[in-house]
């Protein structure tokens, strides 16, 4: 029968740890095993733990004693709990001992939980299912459990009431597949059905951007084909097309992939100031005067309006805008709006 060897483990100070164990490699590993469970329980049992003395017990430094407690402070971050409740070690500077405090955290509050639904529920832009699956799933991993129902009763008869729209298309895999050939700069290809005639058409695109505007998603991207292109308003257009994800029948990413240098680069920021309606079209500056009582309202929808002056509440205002969607947006202001000028 082998002998076991006696091994002196040194920790840096006067004490010592003394154990008997076969080989080099395990001591280190039990002695750090029953160092850490042993401080984590002191701290589960609502105790003080203080360096030195831990530092003391086990015939180690304090050095080692910080580590083992920062060691403790991961896993707690990694067991992050789904009911809220988060454990972290604190310092007591008084009492100079570090404890284990229970706070109730969630990702997101209960207010910006209920704001996120209701713009959820109110844009109108998902199915029935959907509607039902996001907001469950977003209450469910974001609340705190004894919370839960509050912020359910909170939204449930809007949900109840929620009218989906009339397309009923379900399209959240479109959205991603979209979002990734944007992301790696790949081209794709879709089957999109036009809205004018209804006809479904073919098209090989350079994706650029998604965006969300009054009940639907689209898609902003580029079409390389002359052919295609040569039937636009725009020839040489450097904005991009604008397409309807829900209206896409089909979309395949490709393996080829596009550059685009940076001084040609789309910015999507500046182009969403500019299209607020979804419309093709040209680029187009617009100047009218606004009678009716909210500027802000004006200055809210036309993010690159500006104001030229002002009289007796009359405002004489300049923006820039894409397509021909801000047609429909002046008619429907009625009296409330002049048009000055369109260039």
């Amino acid at each position: 029968m082998e002998e076991k060897s006696e091994i002196i483990y040194k920790a840096g100070n006067e004490n010592e740890s003394r154990v008997i164990i076969e080989d080099d490699d395990e001591i280190k590993t039990i002695s750090k095993t029953t160092r850490v469970l042993s401080i984590y329980n002191k701290l589960l049992n609502g105790k003080r733990v203080n360096k030195s003395e831990e530092a003391n017990n086990f015939g180690v430094n304090e050095r080692t004693i910080q580590r083992d407690i920062d060691d403790i402070r991961k896993y707690l971050e990694y067991e992050y709990g789904n009911d809220g409740l988060v454990d972290e070690i604190n310092y007591d500077y008084i009492d100079k001992g570090f404890y284990l405090e229970k706070i109730h955290k969630s990702k997101l509050s209960n207010s910006e939980i209920l704001a996120i639904c209701k713009i959820l529920l109110d844009s109108r832009a998902f199915t029935h299912k959907e509607i039902k699956r996001l907001i469950d799933n977003i209450v469910s991993c974001c609340t705190i459990k004894s919370e839960e129902k509050i912020v359910k009763r909170l939204i449930s008869n809007e949900q109840y009431h929620y009218i989906e729209l009339q397309h009923k298309s379900e399209f959240l895999d479109t959205l991603w597949q979209a979002g990734k050939a944007i992301n790696e700069m790949k081209y794709i290809e879709i089957n999109y059905t036009r809205l004018k005639d209804k006809k479904e058409v073919k098209r090989v695109l350079k994706p650029a951007a998604i965006m969300f505007s009054e009940f639907y998603f689209y898609l902003a991207a580029f079409i390389d084909d002359e052919k295609t292109r040569k039937n636009f308003e725009v020839l040489d257009d450097k904005f991009p097309t604008i397409y309807r994800i829900d209206r896409i029948k089909r979309l395949k990413v490709l393996d080829k992939k596009f550059t685009m240098l940076y001084k040609d680069r789309f910015e999507e920021g500046e182009f969403r100031k500019r299209i607020q309606f979804m419309y093709g079209g040209k680029l187009q500056r617009i100047k009218f005067k606004y009678y009716g009582y909210s500027i802000e309202a004006v200055l809210d929808r036309l993010p690159t309006a500006r104001i030229l002056s002002e009289e007796d509440g009359v405002y004489t205002i300049s923006a820039e805008v894409f397509g021909k969607g801000i047609e429909g947006w002046i008619r429907g202001q009625g009296e409330n709006v002049e048009v000055l000028g369109n260039t």
